[in-house]
């Protein structure tokens, strides 16, 4: 290989996945985190009261336990121990009811009635090949496929706008708020092309892999992945801003422009590195690069469980308050257009109920959050509170402490988070396929990668963006 040294700018899930093939391919291997700690989005804190775990922003990892790349590591071995809620998901209702997401299929089935047969014909066959499936999807979208008729199965459900496809394929309110609340997740109006691939892969993964907790909160990925790094060799430098691609030189032992440097960052971010070396047609590019919708964030402290009123609830990991898929639908589209609703879709997580290292014995921790326009200033306090009381009454009497994050305070405490955009980019069809360009990682500069969210397959917890920047980069080399 010509180059012997790396550089990764950013300490998240793609930032160590792409230092970690790079230091297994023999490359002397640097990561320069901004922050105090690294984890990115991966980031556990006592956000309320002492002895208090919270995640910072993820916590819930269906896709951690689907990712080839996460696959290939040892993290057991680094400290990662995953819990498994014994129910995925529970919508509930106003009448104390629910939808529930089971792990087994056939009993989602039981629970959606009429339309359990619907749901069945598309999510069994997948379920069985959700391995193949997932290494497929979590590619750019323009590849050739090793599994063409299994992803052409996937697609023809996949690419449908999900509030039309949940009123064609579902009889009941129930399961079409309970399609509407997986599709939700995309950030996207559920009128908009291919928001139904988010709600069929997040479906499917429930099943196939659960969706779970790590012990310990989030920063246990992160530090798993940190250990594993660095058994192989390589450093990892927190505190460390780079505010120019020239600072790499402080730590490089050979020329920069001799040494590969992979990018955990967004395009805004790139840009300010780059500074001149990047112009004409890239840099138009990465500037016409568009940002989705913000959230805003609660972290509670309580002093009891949540006090749901449909039983199921009090056995799921992730709940989806929203109602209806008419006021899912409703509070989406608000967000992407810029308006506040007064009943936001709510994102819950109660992971203390399954892991008691996250608070004190007897208490439990909360964390939601809410779709919002992008950079929004409003204080959405009270209406998710308002949301949770509707399907929990009483859990304002159980709140002992809670943490706000608005969009600018997610931004501030990430900078990849543009606006309280937590995918790395709006997940629309077109930036879906080219992201953030057409030259998806590649960058002008020589040995200059992109390998954030804002490359291909896009936002979560799986690796997937630097595996795919760090594997080219090394063809390239």
């Amino acid at each position: 290989m010509k180059a012997r040294e790396a550089f990764v700018i950013g300490a998240g899930p793609n930032g160590f996945t792409a230092a970690i093939l790079l230091a297994q391919a023999g490359l002397r291997t640097t990561i320069l985190e901004a922050e105090a700690s690294v984890g990115g989005g991966l980031r556990s804190a006592e956000l309320t009261l002492p002895g208090f775990a919270h995640d910072i922003c993820s916590a819930v990892h269906p896709m951690a336990l689907s990712s080839p790349a996460f696959a290939g590591f040892p993290l057991a071995e680094h400290g990662l121990e995953w819990i498994q809620p014994p129910l995925p998901l529970a919508h509930p209702f106003d009448d104390g009811s629910a939808a529930v997401l089971h792990r087994s299929v056939e009993e989602t089935c039981v629970g959606l009635g009429v339309d359990g047969p619907a749901y069945a014909r598309v999510v069994t066959p997948l379920v069985e090949r959700w391995q193949e499936l997932a290494s497929e999807i979590l590619q750019p979208m323009l590849h050739i496929p090793s599994n063409p008729l299994l992803l052409a199965r996937f697609g023809w459900q996949a690419w449908h706008p999900a509030a039309a496809l949940a009123r064609r394929l579902f009889r009941t309110s129930a399961a079409q708020a309970l399609f509407g609340g997986l599709a939700a997740h995309s950030m996207l109006p559920l009128d908009a092309p291919g928001s139904a691939a988010f709600g069929w892969a997040l479906a499917i993964a429930a099943h196939a892999v659960g969706w779970p907790i790590p012990r310990g909160g989030s920063q246990q990925i992160a530090n798993a992945l940190a250990s594993y790094f660095t058994s192989l060799g390589g450093k990892i430098v927190t505190g460390a801003r780079v505010r120019s691609l020239d600072d790499l030189q402080a730590e490089a032992e050979i020329p920069v422009g001799e040494a590969l440097v992979l990018c955990d960052l967004t395009p805004r971010q790139f840009l300010e590195i780059a500074g001149e070396r990047i112009s004409g047609r890239f840099r138009n590019r990465l500037q016409r690069y568009r940002y989705g919708p913000g959230v805003f964030k609660i972290d509670w402290a309580l002093s009891r469980p949540t006090p749901w009123k449909a039983p199921e609830c009090a056995n799921a990991g992730t709940l989806h308050l929203g109602g209806s898929l008419e006021e899912i639908e409703q509070s989406e589209k608000d967000a992407a257009e810029g308006r506040i609703n007064e009943r936001p879709f709510v994102l819950f997580a109660q992971p203390s109920v399954f892991d008691s290292s996250r608070a004190p014995a007897g208490s439990h921790t909360a964390w939601a959050y809410c779709h919002v326009p992008h950079g929004c200033s409003v204080d959405m306090t009270s209406r998710i509170e308002a949301q949770v009381e509707r399907f929990a009454p009483g859990f304002g009497d159980a709140i002992l402490a809670r943490h706000t994050f608005t969009p600018a305070e997610l931004e501030q405490h990430n900078g990849n988070l543009v606006g309280g955009d937590i995918s790395g980019g709006l997940n629309s069809l077109q930036q879906l396929i080219f992201r953030p360009t057409r030259s998806l990682y590649r960058t002008p500069l020589k040995n200059v990668y992109l390998c954030s969210a804002s490359t291909p397959p896009g936002g979560g917890v799986h690796g997937m963006c630097g595996y795919h920047a760090a594997r080219l980069a090394l063809r390239k080399i």
